[in-house]
C-alpha cells in the first residue's frame, strides 16, 4: 500500500512540474518579461492599461492594451501599436477594434534602438515615444 501511495505522490508531483512551464508564458509568449505598465486616462478616470514586454532571447518588444474598471472584460474599442522609434517612416505593428479582453499582442524588433508605443480604450489614449531604449 505504501508503494502505491508513494508512486501516486510522484505521479502528481510530475503533473505539477509538467504544468509549470505552460503557466510561465505571459501574454506575449514564453521568455517575455514586463518592462512597462502605463495607465490610459481620460478626464481623471483610468480607462485602460498599456503594457510593454521584452524578450532578450528574441530581441523583441511586445505590447498589449487592456480595459480597466468599467472597461475591463467588456466589449469596447481597444487599440495598441508598436514600432521602432522614428528612423524615417517606420511602420506600426498594430491591432485595434472591438474586443472583450485586450488589443494585441503586437511586436517589434529594435535592438540598440528606442521604441514608440500607443494604446487606447474607448476614446482615451496614450502615446509614448522614444521609450525602452536598448
Amino acid at each position: 500500500m505504501l508503494a502505491i501511495l508513494a508512486s501516486a505522490g510522484v505521479a502528481s508531483a510530475a503533473l505539477v512540474v509538467g504544468a509549470s512551464p505552460a503557466s510561465a508564458a505571459g501574454p506575449c509568449g514564453s521568455g517575455y518579461s514586463r518592462v512597462g505598465v502605463y495607465a490610459i486616462p481620460e478626464n481623471g478616470t483610468r480607462k485602460g492599461t498599456l503594457e510593454v514586454y521584452y524578450s532578450s532571447g528574441a530581441k523583441k518588444n511586445c505590447a498589449l492594451t487592456y480595459g480597466y474598471g468599467a472597461w475591463a472584460n467588456t466589449e469596447n474599442w481597444k487599440s495598441v501599436g508598436i514600432r521602432r522609434s522614428a528612423t524615417g517612416i517606420t511602420p506600426w505593428d498594430h491591432d485595434y477594434g472591438d474586443s472583450t479582453y485586450y488589443a494585441g499582442p503586437v511586436y517589434v524588433s529594435a535592438p540598440g534602438a528606442c521604441i514608440d508605443v500607443i494604446g487606447g480604450v474607448d476614446g482615451a489614449g496614450i502615446d509614448l515615444y522614444d521609450v525602452h531604449c536598448g
